[in-house]
């Protein structure tokens, strides 16, 4: 029985349990917001894990963290220090987008360290080993496709991107409007590529109930991708980006149908004054379905600060009513991350997350807050530290600068505004 189901029938699982207590929700509320779909858990019944986390409706707002090998860096040690720097500082999920090396153990090493939802690309590892036993990604057939959505299934993977909603109908809006950047999802080029070369349907909308079925059988939360997502933000909003998403909304309720959770990938690049229409798109395309996005990216002039572009994008997109933000890099367009950009691009994100969470007025977000601001009034320069979002490095620069005076800092010294006003406060009464 699957999550969805489950609360369908006022069932609680133990995931339920956890979710309800770390969220500070009822039961019921959270309940009825997984009946309903409009909040998931990824997480396979194969797996045991510490940090399962609800994504959704009244909830706080999740951060997944990308790692993975690529063909120049194929080597899996970096991948699991990045997992564990994407755990120690508070990722919710993390996918692994691996293509290069051996997927395979390379898959099986990071679910076994992982101690949050893992998520994949399955199209990723198909078509890397079309290209390795048949000698291109174009042989691909969709038992290969099948085959490898079961065994990561197996392996324990709780969540799956599905590039379902991009249709020949859909490409062929992308010639004829003549978009900036045509197609910049990898799963998405490696579809149309395909389609294009066997001049025949997407094998992920043709076979959409074969998956689900798959995802049934584990509980996998099927995670409809975006293949079409602007690259640009003079692409945004556009005809087939649209198509696309009222495509995963119809899907998305075939899945629910069906008992399998799915969540819904946004854009990508676009401007702020359209990140609340994309937001407002996909809950009404998609039945309020979660909705997970990329970034989203602002504006283009920005390599090697794309974390903070995405930010912005993602702080709004929160705000706006998005649930789930897949974090960016610095380096982003420019190589493939290190761990120390895994870190800046996690931290980025979670700053966007909370700052969101604080529009929706949710508890937890605000009682952080107001203890560090108490802490901050009374100089309580330990107490600040620990409650900072990065503690090593808010320890590292305290440290890096000493005062004179033990309880305030070098920015302003002898100076300082809540200390001057403490005395004032205190000591005079103003007419």
């Amino acid at each position: 029985m699957t999550q969805l189901e489950a609360a369908r029938i006022g069932r609680t699982t133990q995931a339920m349990r956890k979710i309800a207590k770390f969220e500070s929700i009822d039961l019921k509320t959270l309940k009825e917001g997984i009946a309903k779909g409009r909040i998931v858990i990824p997480l396979n019944n194969r797996r045991l894990i510490p940090r399962v986390c609800g994504i959704g409706e009244g909830l706080r707002t999740k951060v997944n963290v990308n790692i993975g090998t690529s063909t120049d860096k194929p080597e899996i040690i970096d991948e699991l220090k990045k997992l564990e720097i994407a755990i120690e500082y508070g990722a919710d999920t993390v996918m692994d987008l691996s293509i290069g090396g051996n997927l395979k153990n390379i898959l099986q090493q990071i679910i076994r360290h992982s101690t949050i939802p893992v998520g994949t690309v399955p199209v990723y590892e198909a078509a890397v080993s079309a290209k390795d036993k048949k000698g291109s990604i174009l042989k691909m057939t969709i038992d290969d496709i099948l085959q490898t959505i079961n065994r990561q299934a197996q392996s324990g993977v709780d969540f799956f991107t599905i590039h379902c909603g991009i249709t020949r109908s859909g490409i062929n809006l992308l010639r004829k409007y003549k978009r900036v950047l045509g197609i910049v999802s990898r799963g998405g080029a490696i579809l149309a590529a395909w389609m294009a070369y066997k001049n025949k349907e997407n094998p992920m909308y043709e076979y959409f109930d074969e998956i689900v079925e798959i995802a049934r059988s584990f509980d996998i939360t099927l995670s409809l991708g975006d293949a079409l997502r602007p690259g640009s933000v003079i692409d945004a909003t556009d005809a087939a980006q649209i198509q696309e998403l009222q495509t995963l909304g119809k899907l998305a309720q075939r899945a629910r149908e069906r008992g399998v959770q799915v969540m819904i990938e946004g854009p990508g690049h676009v401007p702020l004054n359209q990140i609340k229409k994309n937001v407002q798109l996909e809950k009404k395309f998609c039945h309020r379905a979660p909705f997970y996005v990329l970034g989203p990216l602002v504006t283009d002039i920005a390599p090697g600060y794309d974390h903070i572009v995405a930010a912005i994008g993602g702080a709004q997109a929160a705000s706006c009513g998005a649930d789930f933000l897949c974090y960016v890099t610095p380096s982003e367009h420019l190589r493939h991350p290190t761990i120390d950009d895994v870190k800046e691009g996690l931290i980025a994100s979670r700053i966007a997350a909370h700052a969101a969470d604080l529009t929706k007025g949710l508890k937890n977000s605000l009682k952080w807050d107001r203890d560090i601001s108490l802490a901050r009034k009374q100089r309580n320069w330990k107490k600040q530290i620990a409650l900072s979002l990065d503690p090593k490095k808010a320890r590292l620069f305290r440290l890096s600068s000493r005062p004179r005076i033990a309880d305030v800092c070098t920015m302003c010294g002898q100076y300082c505004s809540i200390k001057l006003a403490e005395k004032c406060l205190k000591n005079s009464q103003l007419s």
